[in-house]
C-alpha cells in the first residue's frame, strides 16, 4: 500500500462522505452518542464504511469525531474514550482491508479556551488520549476536522503528531462573509491557518463542512496561493443546509455536487470526499468526475 502521503502526492484521491447523518438514517436517535455505536451497533457502524469503499473511496474515516473525553463525558463515557476510538478505527480498519487507507477523526472539544472553560494542557491529554487509541485500532493517519479555533486545532495535531508515528491531517470551517472572504466563527482565514498548523506538525491541510462544493474552490485556491506544495483535503458538505418540514435538508444531489470538481482539481486540491448529507452515491459520482478531470 505504501506511505500515505506518496499517495496523496500521485494523484487527486478520494474520501467517503458523511457519517453523523447516515448514522441517524440508520436510527441514530437525537441525544444518543453516535461512538457508542461502535460497539451497541457496530454491524450498522461497519456497513457504512463499506458502503463508502464500494463506492469507491480510497480512504475513509472512522466514527470516533466527538470521541474525546470532554464529548463522551457528555453521556457518561469518559472513562471509555480508548475501548470506543479504538473500536471506531478497528471498524474501518475491517472495512477498508489491506489496499485502503483509515483516516481517525477527531472533532471539537466543545470547550473554548477563549472563555476558560478548559485550559491547554487539558486539550491536549485529550486529544493525545483519542489519537493514540485510533493508531492503536488501525488508523493510517489522523485527521482534526471541523475546527473554527486555530488554538484548539494547533492543540490538537500537535498532541496526534507527537505522540503517534502517523500523519496528521487538519481540516477546519469557513463562512463566507459579506465581502466575499471566507472565516472560520474565530475569525481564522484559510491563509492564516497554514504555517500555525504546518509548524505543529500537520502534513494535510483543508476545509470541511460550512460549504457546498462551489464554496471550496475559493478556499482551495487561497490556501494554494499562500503554499505550493501543502496537500490539500476537501470534505464539502451537499449544500448549504436548508431547514424544513421540522427537518434539515441538504438540497446538492451527487450531480451537483461532482460538477465542481474539476474546478477543484485545477485550483490545486489533492483530497476530496464530502461532509454533512453526502452519500455514498455522491462518492460515486465525485469519483467519477475526478477520474475524468485527472486524465484532461
Amino acid at each position: 500500500m505504501g506511505n500515505i502521503l506518496e499517495s496523496i502526492q500521485r494523484r487527486v484521491m478520494v474520501s467517503d462522505g458523511a457519517w453523523g447523518t447516515f448514522l441517524q438514517k440508520k436510527g441514530l436517535r437525537p441525544g444518543e452518542c453516535p461512538e457508542l455505536w461502535n460497539v451497541s451497533h457496530r454491524q450498522e457502524v461497519l456497513d457504512i464504511a463499506r458502503s463508502y469503499v464500494e463506492a469507491g473511496a480510497d480512504m475513509i474515516e472512522t466514527n470516533s469525531f466527538g470521541g474525546s473525553r470532554f464529548k463522551l463525558g457528555k453521556y457518561g463515557l469518559a472513562d471509555r474514550v480508548a475501548e470506543l476510538n479504538r473500536e471506531a478505527a478497528a471498524i474501518s480498519r475491517e472495512a477498508a482491508g489491506p489496499d485502503l487507507w483509515v483516516m481517525g477523526s477527531i472533532g471539537p472539544t466543545g470547550k473554548l479556551l477563549l472563555m476558560e472553560e478548559v485550559i491547554p494542557d487539558e486539550l491536549y491529554d485529550a486529544f493525545r488520549e483519542q489519537s493514540v487509541a485510533l493508531v492503536e485500532g488501525g488508523a493510517d493517519a489522523i485527521v482534526v476536522e471541523t475546527m473554527t479555533d486555530l488554538e484548539e486545532a494547533v492543540i490538537a495535531v500537535r498532541a496526534a503528531a507527537e505522540n503517534t508515528a502517523v500523519p496528521v491531517f487538519c481540516t477546519m470551517t469557513f463562512d463566507k462573509l459579506l465581502t466575499g472572504e471566507y472565516r472560520t466563527m474565530m475569525g481564522v482565514s484559510p491563509s492564516e491557518m497554514i504555517r500555525p498548523l504546518l509548524d505543529a506538525g500537520a502534513s494535510v491541510l483543508g476545509a470541511n463542512c460550512g460549504n457546498g462544493m462551489e464554496g471550496m474552490i475559493a478556499i482551495v485556491r487561497e490556501i494554494r496561493n499562500a503554499n505550493a506544495s501543502v496537500p490539500i483535503l476537501i470534505h464539502a458538505n451537499a449544500g448549504i443546509p436548508v431547514y424544513r418540514d421540522g427537518q434539515t435538508h441538504f438540497p446538492e444531489s451527487p450531480s451537483d455536487m461532482a460538477y465542481h470538481v474539476a474546478d477543484l482539481v485545477h485550483a490545486g486540491v489533492n483530497i476530496i470526499g464530502g461532509c454533512c448529507g453526502t452519500t455514498p452515491g455522491h462518492i460515486r459520482e465525485i469519483r467519477d468526475q475526478i477520474l475524468k478531470a485527472s486524465s484532461t
